[in-house]
């Protein structure tokens, strides 16, 4: 049996803050999440700071810059508000990622071939400033070569079309997006980039995704904070981190 290198695992801690949002008070701490999930086996900790900042706020993007000790994902907008304070805290990633301010949950990939122009004058000070740039897109091959073109250093492929189908039981159309975000992530990595993958992964489907060879992170945080509640962030943690090892070995 073969054993492919280990795959990283991010842990988005934005619903913590969701949760502390609802009553305005000082709990639950997403600090205090992301030390636990440090603890338990994640390799990076990922956060979104929304403009209407509906979890994250700007005081917790400072206290995660000054206080972790595995690589902070900074997911944002592509807006000048949100490059200053990139280029501020300079985290060791910028995950560029579509934002609607009706919508629930980020809905699909950023639409880059048709923002080309714009997109690489946007990311160029950031990578200037030593963040790695990731954008958050489809498995769609004409927005990861678009992707390629402008700069980034990583792509995340939306992983939500899968998921929802796996939930609805729509095995056959799940298998063909499966296919395609194997095929993208192999064509990505063909061109040098690095691949990552993320949105709406579970227990029950998040195997099949780890298993892809030229895979190398996965961004999970909606499930793992929802599965908190029942078991703890830390076994919660320790879990997915465990399917996704089993995943690995070939």
């Amino acid at each position: 049996m073969e054993t492919l290198e280990k795959l990283r695992l991010g842990v988005n801690i934005d619903h913590v803050a969701t949760v502390r949002n609802a009553r305005g008070s000082e709990y639950p701490d997403p600090i205090r999440a992301a030390k636990i999930a440090e603890k338990a086996g994640a390799d990076g900790i990922t956060a979104h700071l929304r403009e209407d900042r509906r979890h994250i706020s700007d005081q917790d993007i400072e206290r995660l810059v000054e206080i972790l000790t595995v690589p902070l994902n900074f997911e944002m907008a592509a807006t000048q508000e949100m490059q200053k304070i990139a280029l501020r805290h300079k985290p060791h990633a910028v995950c560029i990622v579509p934002e609607k301010r009706e919508e629930r949950t980020t809905e699909g990939g950023l639409e880059v071939a048709r923002e080309e122009n714009r997109l690489a004058h946007f990311i160029a000070p950031l990578r200037e400033s030593g963040s790695r740039v990731s954008i958050f897109i489809a498995a769609d091959q004409k927005q990861i070569d678009a992707a390629n073109r402008i700069g980034a250093q990583v792509i995340e492929l939306h992983t939500g079309a899968y998921c929802d189908l796996h939930a609805e039981g729509r095995f056959e159309e799940r298998d063909v997006e499966l296919e395609r975000l194997c095929e993208m992530t192999a064509y990505a990595s063909s061109l040098g980039l690095e691949a990552h993958a993320g949105h709406g992964l579970t227990y029950d489907c998040v195997q099949p995704v780890a298993a892809f060879p030229e895979l190398v992170e996965l961004n999970i945080g909606h499930f793992l904070i929802s599965e908190a509640v029942f078991r703890g962030l830390g076994p919660a943690i320790e879990e997915m981190r465990r399917l996704m090892d089993e995943a690995r070995v070939a």
